[in-house]
């Protein structure tokens, strides 16, 4: 489950990144690249954990360990979007905090 979150949050912030010109402004490529960044690291521990388990194993997991799986991909997506918010704040591509600042 970790691998297919972070594969879909990859696609859609390519997505995003390809088809839009403010998304460049705003950094999204380095969000693009955590995710791929992220999906690579998941699909090495799905291929060392097939190695480990065998096919029998590795394709019927425990429901407790996809809900866990499930919670770890989606805390990673969240993390990356955190750490690409304080990018996007600390660059301030658009000088809106800066305004702010001023007032």
């Amino acid at each position: 489950m970790t691998l297919l979150i972070t594969v879909f949050a990859a696609i859609i912030s390519t997505v995003v990144w390809y088809t839009n010109k403010n998304a460049r402004e705003l950094s999204i490529g380095k969000l693009c690249l955590m995710y791929w960044g992220a999906s690579l690291m998941w699909l090495v521990d799905a291929v060392v954990e097939y190695i480990e388990l065998g096919a029998e194993e590795y394709f019927s997991p425990a429901a407790s360990d996809m809900l866990n799986d499930s919670f770890l991909g989606l805390s990673v997506a969240a993390l990356g979007l955190i750490i690409w918010l304080i990018i996007v704040l600390a660059k301030d591509p658009k000088g809106v905090i800066r305004s702010a600042l001023k007032k």
